[in-house]
């Protein structure tokens, strides 16, 4: 018989053994849990699972991750983002980078409303990319702008990082809405003025739109096309997002008004059909089950590994640390970065929040800041190859002619400018502060 911090050991190299060999998430957490939680400390496991799954499956604040799944997947169907890339194009196809700069503004909106990288990639792939290319744009940055922009959503709310986060950490989902603003904002404005200054210095790589192809469209019906297209989805994210930060509705009551909005929006744009709703609702069930499921089994491992005393290897490790609190964050952030190279975001979530955020929290750690650092960091996992899967979305879509080299090569400067952001937000935490504290949370 081992020791039970040994099983904790085994536990952790048996969960990445599995990954590696391609068993999914879901069933590896749950397989080394159930093994060495039974091998550690017998039938009691067993006794306590069904009060956690309970807990799980009763819990109010999970009815929000179909709700807003549902609003993000009936504006993709709607084909909404169609018109919005076309309309903003046209708006900033005039600068150097102008385009670049559209797609970027375009992945904003996108985020705020559907937060479905998959979705965002994709459809900036089909549409965007053949006519950057043929723009004279640079292969690469193409590509790595679009990958870049489709994952904002994942910090810009409504996003699922933050409702798992608000339950793992314990904090309100209205909170870490309001501070994801600002980190949002800063991470979108960065990538601008990259665009920018590289379209100032070489203005080859993003030559403008033609003025004659600009002149096709009159400003008179620029403006009727960005109040249809633009400005819907604008109301729908400040209604959406207003109601939570401004106190006057909960974050499921909020999710339930955006799902409502959404088919409004789809309905008055002439796109909503019964086989459109199936498809929704099919594809809500199916990412709402997958999520649920990989929760229910991260219980059986996170179980297990405190039973078996994990938290106090991992306090060991903090312990052998220099540096104190600054030198602890760093090393999470790390560790969550190496993660992302190998698994998803929600796996990260479930495996490395818990197991360092509590020595984390016993330092004095602000735990809304924290949260924004992990949710910023998070976002690397899906353009760090090689499994970054914005980087699989966009090559299944890429006309012929561009390679994975080239999606590769696109994405660095952007993934070093999420480090960029990342150092700055654990420089000035009042980036993510100031508008909870504003409000009073």
């Amino acid at each position: 018989m081992f020791e039970p911090q040994t099983y904790a050991v085994f536990m952790l190299v048996g969960f990445f053994c599995l990954l590696m060999i391609g068993i999914p998430v879901a069933t590896s957490l749950a397989t080394v849990g159930f093994v060495f939680g039974y091998l550690g400390f017998g039938d009691s496991l067993f006794s306590l699972l069904p009060a956690r799954f309970y807990g799980i499956v009763a819990g109010y604040q999970w009815m929000a991750i179909p709700l807003f799944v549902f609003m993000g997947v009936m504006l993709e169907k709607s084909r909404l983002a169609d018109d919005l890339l076309d309309v903003m194009g046209h708006i900033a196809g005039g600068l150097r980078g102008g385009m670049g700069v559209g797609i970027v503004l375009f992945g904003v909106l996108m985020g705020a409303t559907t937060g479905i990288v998959g979705a965002t990639v994709i459809t900036l792939g089909l549409l965007a990319l053949p006519t950057l290319v043929r723009r004279g744009y640079d292969k690469s940055l193409a590509c790595g702008v679009i990958c870049a922009s489709g994952c904002l959503g994942q910090i810009i709310p409504p996003s699922l990082i933050l409702i798992l986060l608000s339950d793992i950490m314990q904090l309100s989902v209205g909170t870490l809405f309001a501070a994801a603003v600002g980190p949002g904002v800063m991470l979108a404005a960065i990538y601008i003025v990259y665009l920018l200054v590289r379209g100032w210095l070489d203005p080859d790589s993003m030559p403008p739109i033609p003025l004659a192809e600009r002149n096709d469209v009159t400003r008179r019906e620029l403006g009727v096309r960005f109040i249809k297209v633009v400005v819907p989805p604008i109301m729908l994210v400040v209604a959406v997002l207003g109601s939570i930060v401004g106190g006057v509705a909960a974050p499921t009551e909020a999710a339930s008004m955006g799902a409502v909005g959404a088919v409004l929006i789809t309905a008055l744009s002439g796109r909503l059909t019964w086989k459109t709703l199936h498809a929704v609702a099919l594809d809500t069930s199916k990412i709402t089950a997958m999520m649920m499921f990989i929760l229910m089994a991260a219980q059986v491992f996170a179980l297990s590994f405190r039973g078996l005393h994990g938290e106090d290897l991992i306090a060991r490790l903090f312990e052998l640390l220099p540096g104190g609190v600054n030198t602890a964050v760093w090393f999470m952030m790390l560790m969550i970065f190496l993660l992302g190279f190998f698994i998803e975001w929600i796996e990260i979530s479930y495996i490395a929040v818990p197991l360092f955020l509590p020595i984390l929290l016993a330092q004095g750690v602000d735990p809304v800041w924290l949260a924004m650092l992990i949710t910023l960091n998070l976002q690397s996992s899906f353009l760090t190859p090689p499994f970054g899967w914005a980087l699989f979305y966009l090559k299944g879509v890429a006309p012929v002619g561009i390679s994975i080299k080239d999606i590769y090569k696109g994405v660095l400067p952007f993934i070093a400018m999420q480090g960029l952001a990342l150092v700055i937000l654990f420089k000035f935490p009042q980036v993510a502060l100031w508008l909870p504290q504003a409000i009073g949370w």
